[in-house]
């Protein structure tokens, strides 16, 4: 089942130094229980194509559709995942506070078990009574990620999530976000400039153009639902597609667009 579709979108900013199209005529779908990946260029336009999705911003042209019915507005089951946990998390909430607050509309009995689940689906299961700024930059990004997964969204959007941890950290992230999309059959529409991300996490990787972006390419991934980071890195199948894609950033050529 088709639970995004992006039509011919497109949107322009309105500036004292007059109009700047981010994206033009981009479309895409992605089904239930898919993790798609996004990347292109800086500046290309990625996070107003994410934006628009979430009904943040509203596009100069085109439509999104999320199960069949236009986005106007943010959708009630749709959760976004920003690069900057620090200024997602509330610091002066608890880390199960700040993962309960999405939940106020349940009861102080649901909203903690909904938090305690997530919390321990990412590792976090002891730190429930801990403040984000106790935690560090990794953790920090865990629990903006059980906030969401305890929202129990049908659709995750991310941006840019992993960006601002450092290298191992991000790996770790990259595994956790695997193992519960995996248990949860989440869907997942993840942007990244990060070629090798994008190819280690994508059931399929779409690939921008330069601003205004457009999609160049939509790329399967072959490696399977299981992954890990030293074997599946050394893999023929993933040194091929990322010398693909970072092939069509540099050219924007759709060489075996799917």
């Amino acid at each position: 089942m088709r639970m995004l579709e992006v039509s011919d979108l497109g949107h322009t900013y309105q500036g004292k130094d007059g109009a700047h199209t981010a994206i033009d005529g981009l479309g895409f779908s992605v089904e239930a229980g898919e993790l798609v990946c996004v990347v292109g260029p800086s500046g290309c336009g990625k996070s107003t194509l994410l934006r628009t999705i979430a009904g943040l911003v509203r596009p100069t042209s085109g439509r999104v559709m999320l199960h069949g019915t236009p986005v106007d507005g943010v959708p009630s089951d749709l959760a976004v995942v920003f690069q900057d946990y620090s200024r997602s998390l509330f610091p002066w909430m608890s880390v199960t506070r700040n993962v309960e607050f999405p939940l106020r509309k349940l009861s102080r009995r649901k909203r903690a078990a909904r938090a305690a689940e997530a919390l321990s689906a990412v590792g976090l299961g002891k730190a429930g009574r801990k403040y984000p700024w106790q935690l560090s930059g990794g953790m920090q990004q865990r629990v903006a990620i059980a906030r969401a997964l305890a929202y129990r969204p049908a659709l995750l959007l991310m941006d840019e999530p992993f960006a601002s941890v450092d290298a191992q950290t991000r790996f770790e992230l990259e595994d956790l976000l695997l193992r519960v999309r995996r248990e949860q059959d989440t869907t997942i529409l993840l942007v990244t400039h990060d070629i090798d991300e994008s190819v280690y996490l994508g059931d399929r990787v779409l690939v921008l153009s330069k601003s205004p972006a457009t999609v160049v390419a939509d790329l399967d991934v072959p490696l399977g639902p299981v992954r890990d980071q030293i074997g599946t890195r050394a893999s023929g199948e993933f040194v091929d597609l990322r010398a693909r894609v970072a092939g069509m950033l540099q050219g924007n050529t759709p060489v075996g667009a799917r």
